[in-house]
């Protein structure tokens, strides 16, 4: 059984339909630990109700430290899951777990990603540029923002009428359909 930490930052949805996904029988992984960087975040409710454990981490002993990396090791962690999740993963991280940390994106990259690009600041870009669709990145992470292999795109049309939450509606179902199944595929075939 494959142990996953989910990193998250804010309200927890993507983070809940994982959990939900490898809570049902006969998966070969389970998310065994909630790493949250914002105390009151409510991916930490998301977790308690599941019973999952939960790691609040600080800047300085994230990018300073040891990021965590013996933590993740004591819990035994396998793979990173990056759910809403807006700190830079360190250098550390990445190298503990290469092609071990997948994120996803609120849009298709490479285009709209980077520093400052997340939530409605992304979908406000896209309807700015005038793009006939936007979508959806799920991607291993490297060093960069938003920059590591593509895994899976999923694609949904821009209409006239959209604005950034209306779009944000529309991106965050094609999340939520597609992370967990994605997750997954991508732990079966890392085992083969």
């Amino acid at each position: 059984m494959k142990k996953l930490a989910v990193f998250a930052s804010g309200t927890g949805t993507n983070a809940q339909k994982i959990i939900d996904h490898f809570s049902l029988p006969g998966k070969t992984a389970k998310v065994s630990l909630v790493v949250c960087n914002k105390p009151g975040a409510g991916v930490l409710q998301i977790a308690a109700k599941a019973n999952i454990p939960v790691l609040l981490i600080e800047r300085d002993q994230f990018f300073k430290g040891d990021a965590y990396l013996a933590n993740l090791k004591r819990d035994e962690i396998d793979f990173i899951i990056l759910a809403g999740f807006l700190w830079k993963i360190p250098q550390a991280l990445i190298d503990a777990y290469p092609r071990r940390i997948i994120n996803i994106h609120p849009a298709l990259l490479p285009q709209y990603g980077g520093k400052g690009m997340y939530g409605n600041f992304v979908h406000e870009a896209v309807i700015a540029a005038g793009d006939s669709e936007s979508g959806i990145t799920i991607h291993y992470v490297d060093e960069h923002y938003d920059h590591g292999d593509i895994i899976y795109q999923a694609k949904c049309p821009v209409d006239q009428n959209d604005n950034a939450e209306s779009l944000s509606k529309k991106v965050h179902a094609l999340e939520h359909r597609y992370f967990p199944e994605v997750i997954e595929k991508v732990i079966n075939e890392a085992g083969e």
